[in-house]
């Protein structure tokens, strides 16, 4: 089976506010779909966290030499790419090309198999897993409002993210922390994520210790990008002192990235996303790295329906995954597919066993969100 085309798809309409300094529209591009078309006819789906004009890019670079490729071999082909775009590539968008195509590809196999892509991937350790609803933080009625909206949906964690957490004062962050867990009760997980990736973060080691030791009085369950993602002494030093666990780890790409903080212990829990670290073959890698550490894993996914079909695959087939992350509300989480996901009793999402990443594309939908302006590649 051999791959015969892609098709590149730019979402845009539905953008959701990712709490950046520079504001938001829902018109603004950051997340593409990627469909890797078969000889045979099986089409596979995956997801970039990046703008369609980067992928597109990235695809003139590839393209040449995926034509004709195996569609069946994701982790071979994909390295192959990897490997041979090192001068132009190791990060950034080819990167995140690659990761998209990644994905696309072993949905095809997973197809082509009759399997889901989790047990290609070595077997299900689980087959339901909790979701955390991801929201940005708000002023406290607000916050109150927004949490009690995500509770509703039924979700039983829930992180907290980015401006104004950090902004202002200590004592400001305190109140938004009380104010959500007054909100929710002690029935439902918070997790409280700083922002640290953003540009020009203030913060320092000092400022994140004195932090987690007030997010351990509300019960935080983790503290997530305390520091900028380049400092990883500070974060070595601060996972050591932290009576929280510390995460992080969204931003890195590629497997390698991940190693010095897997085995210097500089988080507790490392968060790939495969819809931009190189897909699900480097995730699987980084998984069992971690595993090997002593780490767990919560793949970061401020993505789409097919980056969380993807995420559902791989906490499936990890013994260290623990949650997966949920982007809510948020139309390219709900309104892409034929069937939406959907959260038990319990607020765990089941984990589909149908073949491959276990979901369907919904073409007439995509349309709104600039579907039909698929560029392919030959």
């Amino acid at each position: 089976m051999k791959i015969e085309r892609v098709n590149v798809i730019p979402l845009v309409g539905g953008t959701v506010d990712g709490g950046w300094p520079q504001g938001h529209e829902q018109d603004e591009n950051l997340h593409t779909l990627v469909e890797v078309v078969t000889d045979s006819g099986l089409v596979g789906a995956g997801s970039c966290f990046t703008s369609g004009g980067l992928v597109q890019g990235a695809m003139h670079l590839l393209w040449p030499l995926l034509r004709g490729e195996s569609a069946v071999e994701p982790e071979r082909v994909t390295e192959k790419l990897r490997q041979a775009t090192f001068w132009q590539g190791r990060g950034g968008a080819v990167e995140h090309a690659i990761s998209g195509l990644d994905i696309a590809l072993w949905d095809v196999m997973g197809q082509a198999c009759g399997q889901p892509v989790s047990r290609l991937l070595g077997g299900n350790y689980r087959d339901r897993i909790k979701p955390y609803g991801s929201i940005l933080f708000d002023e406290p009625e607000q916050l109150r409002d927004r949490l009690q909206q995500v509770v509703a949906r039924g979700f039983r964690a829930i992180k907290m993210g980015w401006r104004p957490f950090g902004r202002r004062t200590r004592q400001f962050d305190e109140l938004l922390v009380r104010t959500a867990r007054q909100a929710v009760g002690d029935g439902v997980e918070l997790m409280v994520d700083a922002g640290g990736s953003e540009q020009f973060w203030p913060h320092g080691l000092n400022w994140a210790r004195e932090t987690a030791r007030m997010l351990a009085d509300y019960s935080i369950t983790w503290f997530e990008e305390p520091l900028p993602p380049d400092d990883i002494e500070g974060y070595i030093e601060l996972t050591r002192q932290s009576p929280v666990p510390i995460a992080g780890g969204e931003v890195l790409t590629r497997r390698q990235a991940f190693l010095p903080w897997l085995e210097r212990r500089a988080v507790d829990i490392i968060q790939p996303d495969c819809t931009k670290n190189g897909g699900i073959s480097e995730s699987r890698k980084i998984g069992w790295c971690a595993f090997d550490h002593n780490v767990l894993m919560v793949s970061h996914g401020w993505n789409t329906a097919v980056g969380l079909a993807a995420d559902l695959q791989l906490a499936a087939a990890l013994p260290v995954a623990r949650y997966v992350e949920y982007l809510t509300p948020c139309a390219y989480m709900e309104d892409l597919t034929v069937e939406p996901f959907q959260l038990d009793g319990e607020g765990q999402l089941m984990i589909p066993q149908t073949p491959g990443l276990g979901i369907v594309l919904d073409h007439e939908k995509l349309k709104q969100y600039g579907g039909h302006e698929n560029p392919a590649w030959f």
